[in-house]
Formats: C-alpha cells, structure tokens, sequence
C-alpha cells in the first residue's frame, strides 16, 4: 500500500508524467531524412563520429530502425558524399573554354570535399552512386565530348581525373588539420636542397622546382597533362 500511494502523489517539482498517446508524433523516418541528419552531424562532430548508433541517438530511433533504409556505416557515408557532390558546381561560365570550364567543375569538387578531409579521405574509397555523382559525371562527359575526346577514352579519363582531384583533396586537407604540416614541409624543402649531389644529382638540382607552383598552378597543369594524355591514348582493344 505504501508503495502504491507514493506513485499516486505528485512530489513537488516533478514534471507530471505525460501519456504517450499525448505527446507528439515522431516524424516517419525517411531516407531523406536520415541523410540530412547525417550531413548535419558530420558538419557539428565530423564525419568519424557519423556512425548508425550515433545517427540513431540523432534521430531519437534505435540503430535498427535504420538499416531499413542504409545497409551500413559505408553505405550512409557514401550517401553523405553524394549529397555534398551537389554543392559542386556544373555549370561554370559557358564563355569559357571548354578544358577551363573543366578544371573549374574539378576545382569545385576540390573545394567541396577539401572542407570535410575526412569525407576527402573516405571518397578514395567511397562507391559513390548517387543523383549528384552522376550529375557530375555527365558534366565532366559532356564537357570532354565537346572537347573532341573519343567516348571510350572519355569514359577511362573521367575516373583518372576524378582520382587525382580526390586525392589532391585529400592531401591538402589533412595537412590543413595537421599542427605539424608546416614543420614538415619546412625538413622536406631542407631535405631537398641538402641532398648530396653525389648520389642524388638530380634531386639536389630540381630541388626548387620540386616544391614549386601554387596549388590552383599545379592543379590546372595536372588537368592540361591528363587531358592531353587523354586525347593521345586510347585504352585497349576489348
């Protein structure tokens, strides 16, 4: 009895206990949905805290919930990188020429995952397949296709350009999060024109222009070669 009097008497400064019928509905979970929480808790905590329990927690559900939208962690981050993909811009000014319009679509690509080095890194990996990924591979398509490029060697080189923009933006942004890149660049360039110019002659010579040029610089000159090699090289017969 003593028992069943406490839990009917309200102590003071207790919030009344609210049915569950009168509280508010949760909204339906939607794929959607579970990737605009995904982006908003990679852009609040990063993208190495984005995993299925922690989302789950987010949304207020149990990690099960989820799987009946995104098979796994890999699965939900390669939709995050989708859904970034969309913030690249496709549409560069149409004065322009058509190999410098391409390298402002993969500047852009740059930029959107040099933001986020994590996504950065996870994109080498990454199976990327959704709208925005193929939004970018028509526009990088159809900008190679007025450029003259064959399709098949098209085709190859998107995913050439591709690997070298993802892993330039890989680079440049986990050095940017690194305290210590600048200290290493500094022993390298020290390295570099210290190398003995007995045994390593060529090394000690280029040892300036090893490290020369500015990013955006070397960036349009990776393109340019690429594109050319592109243009010159047809894959093998099948």
């Amino acid at each position: 009895m003593f028992g069943a009097n406490l839990f009917r008497r309200r102590i003071p400064g207790m919030p009344t206990p609210q049915s569950r019928r009168e509280r508010p509905a949760k909204p339906a979970l939607t794929r959607e949905g579970i990737i605009d929480a995904a982006v908003l808790l990679m852009e609040q905590d990063g993208l190495q805290r984005v995993t299925m329990r922690r989302l789950a927690q987010a949304l207020d559900t149990g990690p099960a919930s989820l799987y009946v939208y995104v098979a796994n962690t890999a699965e939900l981050h390669a939709a995050i990188l989708d859904r970034l993909l969309g913030r690249v811009d496709l549409n560069p000014d149409s004065g322009g020429d058509w190999r410098e319009r391409l390298d402002t679509v993969l500047a852009s690509y740059e930029q959107v995952l040099f933001a986020h080095p994590a996504l950065a890194r996870a994109a080498l990996t990454a199976r990327a397949a959704g709208e925005n990924y193929l939004a970018l591979l028509e526009s990088l398509l159809s900008l190679l296709a007025e450029g003259g490029v064959p399709d098949r060697q098209a085709a190859w080189g998107v995913d050439l350009m591709l690997q070298l923009s993802t892993a330039s933006a890989a680079e440049h942004s986990t050095q940017r999060e690194d305290s210590n890149a600048e200290r290493d660049w500094i022993q390298l360039r020290h390295a570099l024109v210290n190398a003995s110019p007995e045994t390593l002659p060529h090394v000690r010579a280029q040892a300036d222009n090893l490290v020369a040029g500015a990013p955006a610089e070397r960036r349009r000159w990776s393109v340019d070669t690429l594109l050319s090699g592109i243009l010159a090289t047809e894959p093998p017969a099948q």
